[in-house]
């Protein structure tokens, strides 16, 4: 399964670990995500997202209904 987040898109970026010698080794930035499950009131049914905590508070401040609208309309969700 892959770390991205299916209502925002977001994923992990690379960037690197820097030493007090300045020598640098890659890593990569992981996405905080978390597996929520949500109810679609129009649908009267269930549905498991795998989201990034700020997907979460955009649902918290907009609602489940038009962040998926949204989510849509940018290409991200069937």
């Amino acid at each position: 399964m892959s770390r991205v987040c299916e209502l925002t898109g977001k994923k992990a970026m690379v960037g690197n670990n820097v030493s007090h010698a300045m020598n640098k080794t890659k890593r990569r930035f992981n996405v905080n995500l978390i597996k929520k499950r949500l109810f679609l009131p129009e649908e009267d049914k269930w549905i498991t997202l795998k989201l990034s905590t700020s997907a979460l508070k955009t649902i918290n401040r907009i609602g489940i209904t038009a962040a998926i609208k949204e989510a849509k309309s940018k290409g991200f969700l069937k």
